[in-house]
Protein backbone atom coordinates (compact mmCIF):
# COMPACT_ATOMS: atom_id res chain seq x y z
CA UNK A 1 0.00 0.00 0.00
CA UNK A 2 1.30 3.46 -0.76
CA UNK A 3 -0.03 6.98 -0.79
CA UNK A 4 0.03 8.59 -4.25
CA UNK A 5 2.39 11.52 -4.68
CA UNK A 6 -0.36 13.64 -6.22
CA UNK A 7 -4.16 13.58 -6.35
CA UNK A 8 -5.54 11.09 -8.80
CA UNK A 9 -9.01 10.53 -10.24
CA UNK A 10 -11.36 8.67 -7.93
CA UNK A 11 -11.61 4.92 -8.34
CA UNK A 12 -15.19 3.68 -8.06
CA UNK A 13 -15.89 3.03 -4.38
CA UNK A 14 -17.41 -0.38 -4.99
CA UNK A 15 -14.54 -1.50 -7.23
CA UNK A 16 -11.79 -0.35 -4.87
CA UNK A 17 -13.51 -1.63 -1.77
CA UNK A 18 -13.92 -5.05 -3.36
CA UNK A 19 -10.26 -5.14 -4.38
CA UNK A 20 -9.08 -4.04 -0.93
CA UNK A 21 -11.29 -6.61 0.75
CA UNK A 22 -9.54 -9.28 -1.28
CA UNK A 23 -6.07 -8.05 -0.36
CA UNK A 24 -6.67 -7.55 3.33
CA UNK A 25 -3.57 -6.39 5.17
CA UNK A 26 -1.24 -9.16 4.15
CA UNK A 27 2.05 -8.08 2.57
CA UNK A 28 3.42 -11.52 1.75
CA UNK A 29 3.83 -12.49 -1.93
CA UNK A 30 0.96 -14.38 -3.52
CA UNK A 31 0.80 -16.69 -6.50
CA UNK A 32 -1.19 -15.45 -9.50
CA UNK A 33 -3.88 -18.02 -8.71
CA UNK A 34 -4.42 -16.71 -5.18
CA UNK A 35 -3.80 -13.00 -5.79
CA UNK A 36 -6.72 -10.53 -5.73
CA UNK A 37 -8.42 -10.11 -9.09
CA UNK A 38 -9.87 -7.06 -10.88
CA UNK A 39 -13.49 -6.01 -10.31
CA UNK A 40 -16.18 -8.00 -12.13
CA UNK A 41 -16.48 -7.16 -15.80
CA UNK A 42 -12.84 -6.17 -16.32
CA UNK A 43 -11.18 -8.08 -19.17
CA UNK A 44 -7.45 -8.04 -19.93
CA UNK A 45 -5.72 -9.15 -23.15
CA UNK A 46 -2.23 -8.90 -24.58
CA UNK A 47 -1.76 -7.67 -28.12
CA UNK A 48 1.13 -6.69 -30.35
CA UNK A 49 0.55 -4.18 -33.14
CA UNK A 50 2.76 -3.95 -36.21
CA UNK A 51 4.14 -0.68 -34.85
CA UNK A 52 5.24 -2.45 -31.66
CA UNK A 53 7.39 -5.12 -33.28
CA UNK A 54 10.62 -3.24 -34.02
CA UNK A 55 10.77 -1.81 -30.50
CA UNK A 56 9.86 -5.16 -28.84
CA UNK A 57 6.80 -3.67 -27.23
CA UNK A 58 3.23 -4.89 -26.68
CA UNK A 59 -0.14 -3.59 -25.55
CA UNK A 60 -2.12 -4.46 -22.44
CA UNK A 61 -5.69 -4.10 -23.72
CA UNK A 62 -8.06 -3.39 -20.83
CA UNK A 63 -11.85 -3.42 -21.15
CA UNK A 64 -13.90 -2.05 -18.26
CA UNK A 65 -17.23 -3.87 -18.32
CA UNK A 66 -17.99 -2.87 -14.74
CA UNK A 67 -20.18 -0.11 -13.32
CA UNK A 68 -17.44 2.15 -11.96
CA UNK A 69 -14.43 3.88 -13.53
CA UNK A 70 -11.00 2.36 -13.06
CA UNK A 71 -7.81 4.34 -12.52
CA UNK A 72 -4.73 2.28 -13.41
CA UNK A 73 -1.25 3.28 -12.30
CA UNK A 74 1.62 0.85 -12.59
CA UNK A 75 1.26 -2.09 -14.97
CA UNK A 76 3.48 -5.11 -15.31
CA UNK A 77 3.20 -8.32 -17.29
CA UNK A 78 4.67 -11.39 -15.61
CA UNK A 79 5.54 -14.38 -17.76
CA UNK A 80 8.12 -17.12 -17.19
CA UNK A 81 9.14 -16.89 -20.85
CA UNK A 82 10.86 -13.56 -20.07
CA UNK A 83 13.70 -12.83 -17.67
CA UNK A 84 11.71 -10.12 -15.90
CA UNK A 85 8.40 -8.25 -16.02
CA UNK A 86 7.23 -6.10 -18.92
CA UNK A 87 6.43 -2.62 -17.61
CA UNK A 88 4.86 0.59 -18.88
CA UNK A 89 6.88 2.28 -21.60
CA UNK A 90 6.04 5.66 -20.04
CA UNK A 91 6.68 5.34 -16.31
CA UNK A 92 4.37 7.18 -13.95
CA UNK A 93 1.49 7.52 -16.41
CA UNK A 94 -2.06 6.97 -15.10
CA UNK A 95 -4.96 5.67 -17.21
CA UNK A 96 -8.61 6.22 -16.28
CA UNK A 97 -11.08 3.85 -17.93
CA UNK A 98 -14.79 4.74 -17.72
CA UNK A 99 -17.49 2.06 -17.52
CA UNK A 100 -17.81 0.51 -20.97
CA UNK A 101 -14.48 2.00 -22.04
CA UNK A 102 -11.18 0.49 -23.14
CA UNK A 103 -7.53 1.46 -22.98
CA UNK A 104 -4.33 0.12 -24.54
CA UNK A 105 -1.29 0.46 -22.30
CA UNK A 106 2.04 -0.03 -24.06
CA UNK A 107 4.65 -2.12 -22.24
CA UNK A 108 8.31 -2.82 -22.95
CA UNK A 109 9.10 -6.51 -23.31
CA UNK A 110 12.25 -7.74 -21.51
CA UNK A 111 14.68 -10.26 -23.02
CA UNK A 112 13.38 -13.79 -23.39
CA UNK A 113 14.30 -16.63 -21.03
CA UNK A 114 15.11 -19.58 -23.25
CA UNK A 115 15.11 -22.05 -20.37
CA UNK A 116 11.30 -21.72 -20.27
CA UNK A 117 9.02 -23.56 -22.72
CA UNK A 118 7.16 -21.66 -25.45
CA UNK A 119 3.71 -22.61 -24.15
CA UNK A 120 3.68 -20.57 -20.95
CA UNK A 121 1.05 -18.11 -19.81
CA UNK A 122 1.02 -14.44 -18.85
CA UNK A 123 -0.50 -12.55 -15.93
CA UNK A 124 -1.00 -8.80 -15.79
CA UNK A 125 -0.64 -6.97 -12.48
CA UNK A 126 -2.54 -3.67 -12.31
CA UNK A 127 -2.19 -0.99 -9.67
CA UNK A 128 -5.72 0.35 -9.07
CA UNK A 129 -5.65 3.73 -7.37
CA UNK A 130 -8.12 5.87 -5.46
CA UNK A 131 -8.05 9.11 -3.48
CA UNK A 132 -6.35 7.65 -0.43
CA UNK A 133 -5.39 4.08 -1.29
CA UNK A 134 -4.10 1.82 -4.00
CA UNK A 135 -4.01 -1.91 -4.45
CA UNK A 136 -2.60 -4.45 -6.86
CA UNK A 137 -4.81 -6.94 -8.64
CA UNK A 138 -3.74 -9.75 -10.95
CA UNK A 139 -5.52 -10.93 -14.09
CA UNK A 140 -4.81 -13.87 -16.32
CA UNK A 141 -4.18 -12.29 -19.70
CA UNK A 142 -5.32 -13.91 -22.91
CA UNK A 143 -3.05 -13.73 -25.96
CA UNK A 144 -5.58 -14.35 -28.75
CA UNK A 145 -3.02 -14.17 -31.57
CA UNK A 146 -0.38 -16.20 -29.74
CA UNK A 147 2.32 -13.62 -30.42
CA UNK A 148 4.16 -14.26 -27.14
CA UNK A 149 4.80 -17.94 -27.90
CA UNK A 150 5.92 -17.06 -31.44
CA UNK A 151 8.20 -14.27 -30.21
CA UNK A 152 9.74 -16.54 -27.59
CA UNK A 153 10.40 -19.33 -30.09
CA UNK A 154 11.78 -16.93 -32.71
CA UNK A 155 14.09 -15.05 -30.35
CA UNK A 156 15.36 -18.23 -28.73
CA UNK A 157 16.18 -19.56 -32.18
CA UNK A 158 18.01 -16.28 -32.90
CA UNK A 159 19.93 -16.73 -29.65
CA UNK A 160 21.06 -20.15 -30.83
CA UNK A 161 21.99 -18.72 -34.23
CA UNK A 162 24.09 -15.98 -32.64
CA UNK A 163 25.92 -18.58 -30.60
CA UNK A 164 27.38 -19.60 -33.96
CA UNK A 165 27.49 -16.20 -35.68
CA UNK A 166 26.46 -12.62 -35.10
CA UNK A 167 24.19 -11.47 -37.93
CA UNK A 168 23.51 -7.78 -38.62
CA UNK A 169 22.76 -5.28 -41.35
CA UNK A 170 25.90 -3.15 -41.47
CA UNK A 171 25.44 -0.83 -44.43
CA UNK A 172 23.08 0.66 -46.97
CA UNK A 173 23.97 2.36 -50.27
CA UNK A 174 21.02 4.13 -51.92
CA UNK A 175 20.57 4.19 -55.68
CA UNK A 176 19.09 6.34 -58.42
CA UNK A 177 15.52 5.60 -59.54
CA UNK A 178 15.37 2.44 -61.60
CA UNK A 179 18.62 1.00 -60.23
CA UNK A 180 18.95 -1.37 -57.25
CA UNK A 181 20.32 -0.17 -53.93
CA UNK A 182 22.70 -2.29 -51.85
CA UNK A 183 21.80 -3.59 -48.40
CA UNK A 184 24.85 -4.99 -46.62
CA UNK A 185 24.54 -8.05 -44.39
CA UNK A 186 27.49 -9.14 -42.25
CA UNK A 187 27.74 -12.60 -40.69
CA UNK A 188 30.51 -12.82 -38.08
CA UNK A 189 31.27 -16.39 -36.96
CA UNK A 190 32.03 -16.99 -33.29
CA UNK A 191 33.87 -20.23 -33.92
CA UNK A 192 31.58 -22.03 -31.45
CA UNK A 193 28.97 -23.50 -33.77
CA UNK A 194 27.58 -24.03 -37.25
CA UNK A 195 24.64 -22.40 -39.00
CA UNK A 196 23.43 -21.81 -42.55
CA UNK A 197 21.75 -18.55 -43.54
CA UNK A 198 19.73 -19.86 -46.46
CA UNK A 199 17.98 -16.71 -47.63
CA UNK A 200 16.23 -13.45 -46.87
CA UNK A 201 12.53 -12.75 -47.40
CA UNK A 202 10.98 -9.72 -49.06
CA UNK A 203 8.92 -7.36 -46.93
CA UNK A 204 5.78 -5.38 -47.65
CA UNK A 205 8.10 -2.52 -48.70
CA UNK A 206 11.34 -4.07 -50.05
CA UNK A 207 11.90 -6.55 -52.87
CA UNK A 208 15.06 -7.86 -54.49
CA UNK A 209 16.45 -6.84 -57.87
CA UNK A 210 15.69 -9.44 -60.52
CA UNK A 211 13.29 -11.22 -58.16
CA UNK A 212 11.05 -13.95 -59.48
CA UNK A 213 7.86 -15.18 -57.87
CA UNK A 214 9.97 -16.58 -55.03
CA UNK A 215 9.60 -14.54 -51.84
CA UNK A 216 13.04 -15.53 -50.52
CA UNK A 217 16.29 -14.25 -52.00
CA UNK A 218 18.94 -17.00 -51.75
CA UNK A 219 22.05 -16.28 -49.66
CA UNK A 220 23.47 -19.75 -48.90
CA UNK A 221 25.91 -18.48 -46.27
CA UNK A 222 27.45 -21.45 -44.47
CA UNK A 223 29.21 -21.04 -41.14
CA UNK A 224 31.18 -24.00 -39.80
CA UNK A 225 32.43 -24.54 -36.27
CA UNK A 226 35.85 -22.96 -35.94
CA UNK A 227 35.23 -20.28 -38.61
CA UNK A 228 36.36 -16.77 -37.68
CA UNK A 229 36.37 -14.66 -40.86
CA UNK A 230 33.34 -12.35 -41.27
CA UNK A 231 31.20 -12.87 -44.37
CA UNK A 232 29.87 -9.69 -45.99
CA UNK A 233 27.09 -9.87 -48.58
CA UNK A 234 25.64 -7.05 -50.69
CA UNK A 235 21.92 -7.66 -51.27
CA UNK A 236 20.44 -5.78 -54.28
CA UNK A 237 17.10 -4.27 -53.27
CA UNK A 238 14.33 -2.28 -54.96
CA UNK A 239 11.03 -0.95 -53.63
CA UNK A 240 8.29 -3.58 -53.57
CA UNK A 241 5.64 -0.90 -54.07
CA UNK A 242 5.55 2.80 -54.85
CA UNK A 243 2.34 4.11 -53.31
CA UNK A 244 3.17 6.95 -50.87
CA UNK A 245 1.20 5.55 -47.95
CA UNK A 246 3.41 2.44 -48.00
CA UNK A 247 6.22 4.68 -46.71
CA UNK A 248 4.08 6.99 -44.61
CA UNK A 249 2.43 4.11 -42.78
CA UNK A 250 5.42 1.76 -42.67
CA UNK A 251 5.58 -0.49 -39.64
CA UNK A 252 7.45 -3.64 -40.74
CA UNK A 253 8.95 -2.76 -44.12
CA UNK A 254 12.54 -2.94 -42.83
CA UNK A 255 12.18 -6.04 -40.65
CA UNK A 256 13.42 -8.99 -42.68
CA UNK A 257 12.87 -12.71 -42.17
CA UNK A 258 16.03 -14.78 -42.50
CA UNK A 259 15.62 -18.44 -43.38
CA UNK A 260 18.16 -20.46 -41.40
CA UNK A 261 19.14 -24.06 -40.84
CA UNK A 262 20.52 -25.01 -37.45
CA UNK A 263 21.49 -28.54 -36.44
CA UNK A 264 19.68 -29.88 -39.49
CA UNK A 265 16.40 -28.11 -38.71
CA UNK A 266 14.99 -25.19 -40.74
CA UNK A 267 13.69 -22.06 -39.05
CA UNK A 268 13.13 -18.34 -39.45
CA UNK A 269 14.40 -15.36 -37.45
CA UNK A 270 13.59 -11.66 -37.74
CA UNK A 271 16.29 -9.04 -38.27
CA UNK A 272 15.64 -5.29 -38.09
CA UNK A 273 17.87 -2.82 -39.90
CA UNK A 274 17.81 -0.39 -36.96
CA UNK A 275 16.16 3.01 -36.66
CA UNK A 276 18.91 5.03 -38.35
CA UNK A 277 19.10 2.77 -41.39
CA UNK A 278 15.32 2.48 -41.51
CA UNK A 279 15.09 6.26 -41.96
CA UNK A 280 17.63 6.19 -44.79
CA UNK A 281 15.83 3.35 -46.56
CA UNK A 282 12.44 5.07 -46.33
CA UNK A 283 13.97 8.27 -47.72
CA UNK A 284 15.48 6.29 -50.59
CA UNK A 285 12.18 4.55 -51.38
CA UNK A 286 10.40 7.91 -51.52
CA UNK A 287 13.05 9.38 -53.86
CA UNK A 288 13.25 6.23 -56.00
CA UNK A 289 9.47 6.25 -56.44
CA UNK A 290 9.33 9.95 -57.21
CA UNK A 291 7.34 11.26 -54.26
CA UNK A 292 10.13 12.29 -51.91
CA UNK A 293 10.74 15.95 -51.19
Amino acid sequence: MRTPARPRPRLGAVALAGALALTGCAASPQSPESAPTPPAGVVVELQQLRSDVAGRQAQVHLENGGDAPLTVGEVRVEDARFDGPAIRVIAGRVSTVPPGGTVDIRVQLPPVDCTAPDDGGAHVVLELTGDAASTEVTASAADPLGFLAELHARECLLERVTDAAAVAFTGFEPSAPGAPAALELTVSPTGDGAVTIEGIGRTNLIDFAGATSEEVHALDIEVAEGDAEPIVVQIPIVPFRCDPHAVQEDKRGTIFDLAVELEGEPGSVELFVGEEMRGRILTWVAAWCGFGG
